[in-house]
């Protein structure tokens, strides 16, 4: 198995383990095609990753996408059942246009749902499975996590619209203190509310530390309710295997038409980008005509590419032999270095591109013997 697993890539690899771990968990399998009606992405344009879809026409005339997002199709053909929880998983392939190279790409989702009666226990174990996925993939990793109830609340006080609350959460997201105080001033909003904005963006650190200054803030009572419940959730995963894995930040921010509650991004030491991204999205639920909540992560496995392409060397020894090698001697050559745990390429001649640490010339080798 450990030969097998030597040859897989990152993003394979995760695949499978991911699949056992969220198994282990009752989560179940969900497939589906790879079209959806275009319809579906332009009502909910805001929700995706990325507003590009490619489109084609069936032969019955509709105007059909490669999907782009797992999470509309799981949740338009979910059907409502009182007291009843899904919890669900799937590996499914997505088209969209990578934020790193700019072109459509075909890319690896791995991600799992809770949709239904959903309650704190079923929000933490979500939670705990985005850490448990992140250290399955492996590497140095961090859970940044947020509650939208938190931020509402305070942007309740502002009395601003629609096109200034997304001004200001912009401003959170990019942790930029100074734009924030501006829009701010530009608006009239009340000095309290505005210093507490301000101070909102560098709220930061352990669940414990982040608490008990949110406590200080709490303005009013929608406030407080969304500290509670974050409060909750935190002592749930605080004995988990990974509970020190957590940091609260309230820059961590998505669309408050879809999203409502708990969100959160993981990140692994080496790659730029979060890798793992999720949260409750009961609005969403509301918009698409369901009565459940829900809340699911997806893990973005192309980003494990740069992981792979980090790797120093394709291969720890590169054999050179000829058309006089001994064949019988190269390859009990072959099978001793490998049974050593060496990966080794044998070639007649160097490939161009291939990276190694030790270069052997196996006639060489021989006639020395």
């Amino acid at each position: 198995m450990n030969n097998l697993q030597s040859l897989l890539k990152n993003e394979e690899k995760a695949v499978f383990a991911l699949r056992s771990l969220y198994g282990k968990y009752g989560y179940l399998p969900y497939k589906m095609s790879k079209f959806e009606e275009y319809d579906l992405y332009v009502r909910n344009k805001d929700f995706l990753v990325s507003d590009s879809v490619i489109t084609f026409n069936d032969t019955n005339g509709r105007l059909l996408a490669l999907k782009p997002d797992v999470t509309l199709s799981i949740v338009k053909n979910y059907v409502d059942e009182p007291g009843v929880t899904q919890k669900l998983f799937y590996n499914e392939n997505v088209y969209r246009v990578s934020a790193r190279t700019h072109t459509y790409k075909e890319i690896m989702q791995t991600g799992l749902e809770c949709i239904g009666d959903i309650d704190l226990y079923d929000i933490s174990e979500v939670v705990n499975l985005s850490l448990e996925s992140l250290s399955e993939i492996g590497g140095e990793f961090v859970l940044d996590l947020s509650h939208l109830g938190v931020l509402s609340a305070l942007l309740d006080e502002t009395s601003g619209d629609e096109a200034f609350k997304k001004k200001i959460m912009h401003c959170i997201s990019e942790k930029n203190r100074h734009e924030l105080s501006l829009v701010c001033e530009e608006n009239a909003i009340d000095s309290r509310v505005a210093a507490m904005l301000v101070a909102f963006v560098s709220v930061y650190g352990t669940p414990a530390a982040v608490i008990e200054k949110l406590r200080k803030m709490c303005i009013n009572e929608k406030m407080k309710t969304a500290v509670d419940e974050l409060e909750s959730i935190c002592a749930l995963l605080k004995n988990s295997r990974y509970g020190n894995k957590i940091n609260l930040d309230f820059s961590i921010v998505n669309d408050m038409n879809y999203y409502n509650g708990i969100v959160f991004k993981g990140f692994i030491n080496g790659i730029p980008e979060s890798v793992l991204s999720g949260g409750q999205y009961d609005k969403l639920m509301k918009k698409m005509g369901k009565k459940a909540r829900a809340i699911g992560f997806a893990v973005y496995l192309d980003s494990l590419e740069q992981t792979e392409a980090k790797k120093q060397t394709d291969v720890d020894t590169l054999v050179l032999y000829s058309e006089k090698s001994d064949l019988n001697q190269l390859s009990q050559f072959i099978t001793d270095k490998i049974s050593t745990g060496e990966s080794v390429s044998a070639q007649r001649k160097i490939p161009q591109k291939l990276r190694y640490k030790t270069l052997i010339d196996f006639d060489r080798e021989e006639n020395a013997k």
